[in-house]
């Protein structure tokens, strides 16, 4: 009998907290109500001051696929090269080729540079360049592709400075999100 009323008491107090915390969840949220409209997205909606070059945040429609590339790597300028600028080019350079290449990615896919709504961008240190991060490079880099006449589109953006890449001439390694347009068949 007494191992019944533990248990018993167990799960009286269990249930005690638990509407406590759905109780304190539903006065929270009363409270806290959300600071954009619960309209629906119609199409990648991107949000952020009009003077960066970059959006601060991306709002996709319901339903809507994306695609997304593996880390890409600068193409390879000359293989004979004696320094990594030769063999590869500066951060810019580099940044400019794996650009391209995923210009070239998404154009397989029926996509195009508008369609990107995200980029991780990984820079490594220039030993060239008293072994700082090139950002100022990737921006430039940037700037030719987005957030221009030709294709206005600011993504949403992560560059991150890391110790290392797998081939130590590469300064920098780029992964794309691009959003279909809701249009698109995929059959």
């Amino acid at each position: 009998m007494e191992i019944k009323l533990k248990r018993n008491a167990k799960i009286a107090v269990g249930a005690a907290i638990l509407s406590c915390f759905l109780g304190a969840s539903a006065y929270a949220s009363a409270l806290l109500p959300n600071k954009l409209p619960l309209t629906p997205v119609n199409e990648p909606e991107f949000y952020g001051s009009p003077t960066s070059s970059i959006a601060s945040a991306v709002a996709l429609p319901s339903g809507a696929a994306t695609f997304s590339t593996s880390g890409t790597v600068p193409p390879l300028l000359n293989k004979d090269g004696k320094t990594v600028y030769e063999r590869y080019g500066d951060t810019e350079k580099q940044g400019e080729g794996i650009l391209l290449n995923i210009e070239k990615q998404l154009k397989e896919q029926g996509l195009s540079m508008k369609d990107v709504i995200y980029l991780r961008v990984y820079v490594t240190a220039d030993e060239a360049k008293k072994g700082e991060f090139d950002y100022q490079g990737w921006f430039n880099a940037y700037a030719k592709f987005f957030n221009t006449k030709e294709n206005p589109t600011k993504v949403a953006r992560s560059t991150v400075g890391v110790a290392g890449l797998v081939n130590k001439d590469w300064l920098i390694e780029i992964e794309a999100v691009a959003a279909y347009p809701i249009t698109h068949n995929q059959n």
